[in-house]
């Protein structure tokens, strides 16, 4: 099958959750392919190319390392270049260092040149992704797609030290330092270290936020619905498991949706894929959502009023979840953290099947009022965008899978109270985000959703040690996206610009270690603190119309 053809069979609801052995498209400059059974050898092996992957090879790099950067699939950025275009910033003033370049460089992509205005912050994914080859291609690191980590047993490990890991294609790499910067932690698991996933209980660390919560006050159903229909059926969507004891701990995820690029540009939008399987019977509950939202607000609701939109550049909007019942998939990712490539595959797949039935039901069903459905269908997906997986993205927002826990385990009182660390690489600020993890019968016998945390914080110096694995069990790893962190402790720090201010700091890091010929665990983390702040990290909160990051980043560009 021809890439057109391809194309064209996923607008028609065809997709396929990605694989390794998907073909590449044309390689842009800097991407490079190793042959079966090939051997390379690098200073520091970075493996996942999400945008902490790049931000931890690029500053590797540019410190005079010679870096890889290996993604199991076909495309580099992670969610920045997956549909994530309305970035998650918190406070500006906190982000520096090369998560802020990267902006800044986008910004300019957009004739934005004298200071960082929204729309740097907007960028749309083809953009995002040029902009990050433009930097891994300036600091000369190689890229190898569709190299994924051999499942089960792609890591050679001797003494708690990673000797080399090999792809499923039979390329091996070996270096004497890794990067884990995958959202899954795969090269974390198989190197033995430490981790965890779904939520700790109060009792773990003593966090109030922790656990079941009692009461999930957002993205809820306002009207109540009765959770079964006449017959006394359950209806579809609806867990018929127990919510839990408040406060205990539990394996569940939060939800997953694709963060779809949109546009109402009759020249660019492509009319909402109807699934192959679809089956609108699955969305009765949607149904009688609208009803309640109907009788709730007087009118029938807009499309902008069971989703959220976030324009872009160019009348284009980054669709997220809204509401009682939206993209968010509740419920149907709990075996993904810790399940292998084919139970990933399942869940990815059936998260596609459902988010574009979902927007197919809202622009076509008798069920939705006909002003609702108009508007839905003025929006479709870009034909400039994602050409190659038709027009539909090629990262699931993973927002939480495995978590190490290493050497120093972020949690809640270090997002809120104890927010100065004396070894500090930067700064994180958004509030503590979890999307809802159950959608369950209460008590009353309504349905309700269950695990929304949306708590401010203030602004917080983020660890040094987050990404450092305990040293009795890997010496040479950094895990700067599955860093070590409670689940409310990460809803906040999972936003990409914190992480790639993490990668950053990783890249400096490796260099520092490599030089000294010591573990990252011994390094000198005054002099890794100089060295950030000489590239614009921010390490101090301090509201300025134009903070010395940005004049700093400027001058370096």
């Amino acid at each position: 099958m021809n890439r057109r053809d391809f194309a064209a069979n996923i607008a028609l609801g065809a997709v396929a959750a990605p694989t390794a052995s998907m073909a590449s498209p044309a390689l842009a400059a800097g991407q490079q392919q190793a042959g079966a059974s090939s051997e390379r050898s690098f200073d520091f092996v970075v493996y996942g190319g999400t945008a902490a992957g790049v931000t931890t090879a690029v500053a590797a790099a540019r410190q005079g390392l010679r870096v890889v950067l290996l993604e199991p699939f076909r495309h580099i950025g992670g969610m920045v270049t997956g549909g994530l275009s309305g970035t998650d910033v918190g406070k500006r003033e906190a982000i520096g260092g090369m998560a802020l370049e990267f902006y800044l460089r986008c910004g300019r992509r957009y004739d934005v040149q004298e200071h960082l205005q929204q729309i740097a912050w907007m960028p749309e994914p083809r953009v995002a992704e040029s902009v990050f080859y433009e930097m891994l291609a300036a600091a000369k690191v190689p890229v190898f797609l569709e190299h994924r980590l051999r499942e089960g047993n792609g890591v050679d490990l001797a003494s708690g030290r990673i000797r080399s890991i090999t792809m499923e294609n039979g390329a091996r790499f070996t270096a004497p330092l890794f990067a884990d910067c995958t959202y899954e932690g795969d090269l974390m698991a198989q190197a033995k270290v430490s981790y965890t996933y779904g939520r700790e209980g109060i009792a773990d660390y003593g966090e109030s936020l922790a656990g079941v919560r009692a009461h999930t006050q957002h993205h809820q159903f306002l009207v109540p619905i009765k959770a079964h229909d006449t017959n006394g059926k359950l209806y579809p969507e609806i867990s018929p498991e127990p919510m839990g004891t408040p406060g205990e701990g539990d394996r569940k995820a939060q939800a997953y949706n694709f963060r779809v690029i949109a546009t109402n540009n009759p020249t660019l939008r492509i009319p909402w894929p109807k699934p192959k399987n679809y089956d609108p019977a699955r969305f009765e509950l949607l149904a009688l959502y609208v009803a309640g939202e109907v009788q709730r607000l007087g009118r029938p609701p807009i499309f902008n009023e069971v989703a959220l939109f976030r324009p872009i550049p160019n009348q284009k909007i980054d669709i997220n979840n809204r509401g009682g019942f939206s993209s968010d998939y509740i419920g149907k990712n709990y075996e993904y953290p810790d399940g292998n490539y084919a139970t990933r595959a399942r869940i990815w797949q059936d998260h596609i099947d459902y988010q574009q039935g979902l927007y197919y039901f809202l622009a076509h069903d008798d069920r939705i009022p006909s002003a609702l459905r108009v508007d839905v269908q003025s929006w479709g997906l870009c034909r400039d965008e994602y050409e190659d997986t038709g027009y539909w993205p090629h990262q699931l927002y993973v927002r939480e899978a495995r978590r190490m826990v290493g050497e120093f385990v972020v949690t809640q009182k270090d997002l809120q109270t104890e927010v100065t660390k004396p070894d500090w690489i930067g700064m994180g600020s958004y509030n503590s985000d979890s999307h809802n993890i159950q959608r369950i019968v209460n008590a009353q016998g309504f349905v309700e959703n269950e695990g929304d945390v949306q708590v401010a914080v203030t602004p917080y110096q983020i660890p040094y040690r987050v990404m450092l694995p305990k040293r009795t069990e890997c010496i040479n790893l950094l895990v700067p996206v599955p860093f070590s962190a409670t689940h409310i402790a990460f809803a906040s720090l999972r936003m990409e610009p914190q992480w790639m201010i993490i990668g950053h700091a990783a890249g400096v890091a490796a260099s520092m270690a490599l030089q000294a010929q010591r573990p990252p665990h011994e390094i000198d983390v005054k002099k890794l603190q100089e060295t950030l702040v000489e590239q614009g990290a921010v390490w101090e909160y301090a509201v300025s119309p134009q903070n010395a990051a940005v004049t700093k980043l400027q001058r370096l560009l």
